[in-house]
């Protein structure tokens, strides 16, 4: 692998915490020897929030290009506008203008490999929709631009990792958008996922069901017996451990949890909300499924608390660890892979092994 990895960071809306949490993170000279961070952002809005915040002893290197990056300095990409205005804790349409810059500049160069990873600071999923941003999210603008075979929002913590099949849409439209199929590539998703970024030989995926009680044997709805059963027992004709459908309520308020490497929920709330109670704090967004690497933290913009100096960078920290971690598990795997199988004359070895190879035992013939 080559040296130090490079950190992509958008910069989010400029209205909300965004410069704040990348700040605080950052400050920490520590966070250089792990990675050369690169924000796509604006210097002037950036300086803005640091005397609003009133830090000191904090600078950034202006570069035109990600491969100018200084290894020891924290980097930053002018995408935005010099004349754009900053109105903290509220909603507008420079906002979200200077929000899209930022990660339309930072995914051309991470799709042309000019930075390893990205971590995006949050958004305002409504003031960014324009003609060029169409999407609830990050999410679904990311598999637009790097996949053809979908993504995972997943949900990660040192407590849980956590999958939903429907993202960010209504909830009177999530029974219409799950389906077996559906389902099952989202398990496809999250095994190699797990194996491949997280390392984990073989994944046991805990499957929600839809309904109270998951339908109670069609009692409370079809959807599991219909649907989810279906995906589950295809799943594991795929070799993917996937086990359930389990009561969402009673999973959560079980040690389950403890049982399983991951859970696939049905819809962002019946997932995020058990998620978010217990690993709210230092929880990470990571889109699982694409041939990139990004993550976030798991929370909003936080307009309320924009330059107040109250924002936990907890989760940003914990998103810019996982970018790096999850980077490095992708290339050590790739590396293994690449590797030849070495064969071995059984004949040739010693002996006096310390493992004795266990007997087949005899076969019992049936009653009659």
């Amino acid at each position: 692998m080559k040296g130090k990895i490079k950190i992509g960071i958008t910069h989010g809306d400029i209205n909300g915490i965004g410069y704040e949490i990348i700040f605080k993170t950052l400050a920490d000279n520590r966070m250089l020897d792990f990675c050369t961070p690169v924000i796509y952002g604006s210097s002037k809005v950036a300086a803005y929030h640091r005397k609003t915040l009133n830090i000191a002893n904090f600078s950034l290197n202006n570069i035109k290009e990600a491969n100018e990056a200084h290894p020891k300095r924290v980097n930053i990409i002018n995408c935005v506008d010099d004349e754009v205005r900053v109105e903290l804790g509220k909603a507008t349409k420079d906002g979200g203008t200077a929000a899209y810059m930022a990660i339309e500049k930072a995914t051309n160069d991470l799709k042309d490999g000019n930075i390893d990873a990205l971590v995006t600071a949050p958004i305002h999923k409504k003031n960014i929709q324009s003609d060029e941003f169409s999407f609830p999210g990050h999410t679904e603008y990311l598999e637009q631009k790097f996949s053809d075979n979908g993504s995972l929002m997943l949900l990660i913590s040192d407590i849980m990792k956590v999958g939903v099949v429907t993202g960010h849409i209504p909830v009177t439209q999530v029974s219409n958008a799950i389906n077996t199929d559906k389902i099952v590539d989202k398990l496809r998703i999250l095994n190699h996922s797990l194996k491949n970024d997280f390392t984990i030989r073989k994944p046991k995926i805990a499957v929600l069901g839809l309904n109270p009680h998951a339908g109670d044997n069609g009692l409370i709805g079809k959807e599991e017996i219909d649907v989810i059963i279906p995906a589950i027992e295809k799943a594991k004709s795929l070799g993917i451990m996937a086990l359930g459908p389990y009561p969402a309520d009673g999973f959560f308020g079980s040690n389950n949890l403890s049982k399983f490497d991951a859970v696939l929920a049905m819809y962002h709330d019946q997932g995020l909300i058990p998620f978010k109670t217990l690993s709210f704090s230092n929880g990470v967004n990571f889109t699982a499924g694409l041939p990139v690497v990004r993550t976030s933290p798991d929370h909003g913009t936080a307009f309320e608390i924009a330059g107040q100096d109250k924002a936990d960078p907890e989760s940003f920290r914990q998103a810019l660890y996982q970018a790096i971690d999850i980077y490095k598990s992708r290339n050590n795997n790739a590396e293994i892979s690449k590797r030849p199988l070495r064969s071995y004359d059984i004949s040739k070895m010693d002996d006096k092994l310390d493992v004795e190879l266990p007997k087949e035992e005899p076969k019992q013939e049936d009653e009659a």
